[in-house]
């Protein structure tokens, strides 16, 4: 009876592993058929266009809403007495992208204007934290 039951066991392991096998290689002739992975549709992004040198020229791609801030909390942190912990909040939009300001001490500015408000902004809109400058760019 044991050896019955071991005989059915390797059985079907023998099928469940034909079975991955068809699957990985099913997937590698997609892989081949497509050129290998698909490119993601471009977006918006944030890049620093001026400020600490350690961060200078990072981008970070607007596929959800970014904080920035002084504090470790936040998704870009920028290391300058200007900026707030949690200065500002960047969401992305269907027109482009929302700055927010969050409180902070010495205010935002977009495009050389404050942002007391929620303001819309697009590619090549200039978001200014103190002496620091992002701006939103295609990712």
């Amino acid at each position: 009876m044991v050896d019955i039951v071991l005989l059915f066991g390797k059985i079907l392991f023998l099928a469940l592993l034909y079975l991955f096998l068809l699957a990985a290689v099913r997937a590698g002739m997609g892989m081949v058929r497509t050129g290998g992975t698909r490119k993601q549709p471009k977006g918006l992004g944030l890049t620093v266009a001026r400020g600490p040198k350690e961060i200078l020229g990072v981008t970070l791609p607007l596929s959800g809403p970014i904080v920035v801030g002084r504090s470790p909390d936040a998704d870009l942190v920028i290391a300058d007495d200007f900026v707030s912990s949690l200065h500002l909040k960047i969401t992305p939009s269907a027109d482009g992208a929302i700055v927010e300001d969050l409180g902070s001490t010495n205010g935002t500015l977009v495009n050389g204007q404050p942002a007391t408000r929620p303001l819309g902004v697009s590619v090549g809109d200039l978001i200014e934290i103190g002496t620091n400058q992002l701006k939103v760019v295609v990712s």
